[in-house]
């Protein structure tokens, strides 16, 4: 069976080992999205860390529970997100305004909606995790 996303499919088995309350979860194939939504996630303290496992072929990611992640999820198609409509967007995905995270690619990066904000810049949607 061929992979559509494989973004998709890291995010899915994070959310179903978080339900089990694993510790941790392998995620193959590594890629390098996933490694930046990853650093984004860990950076705001829903994953604790990973380790990028290096077997020679498309490699693995080890990821690190703390039990703190509700839900993530990809948005597809990769929508366009200007700075005005960054508010839309969250309020449809997100449960409230106090926390949960967008986040966009950017020109200057991979980032969550409200690092892109501050630095007034708007991307491409890939996800969301609260």
């Amino acid at each position: 069976m061929v992979r559509i996303s494989v973004l998709n499919d890291a995010l899915v088995s994070i959310c179903n080992a978080e339900k089990r309350g694993y510790r941790q979860v392998l995620i193959r194939p590594a890629s390098k999205v996933i490694i930046k939504f990853l650093t984004v996630m860990m950076k705001h303290g829903y994953i604790q860390e990973f380790e990028i496992i290096d077997d020679h072929r498309a490699g693995k990611i080890v990821v690190h529970l703390n039990g703190r992640l509700n839900k993530c999820g990809v948005i597809s198609p990769r929508f366009d997100v200007d700075i005005h409509s960054i508010e839309k967007w969250s309020t449809n995905l997100l449960p409230s305004r106090q926390f949960g995270f967008l986040v966009l690619t950017t020109s200057s990066g991979i980032m969550d909606h409200e690092e892109a904000r501050r630095k007034k810049t708007g991307g491409k949607i890939l996800g969301f995790f609260y």
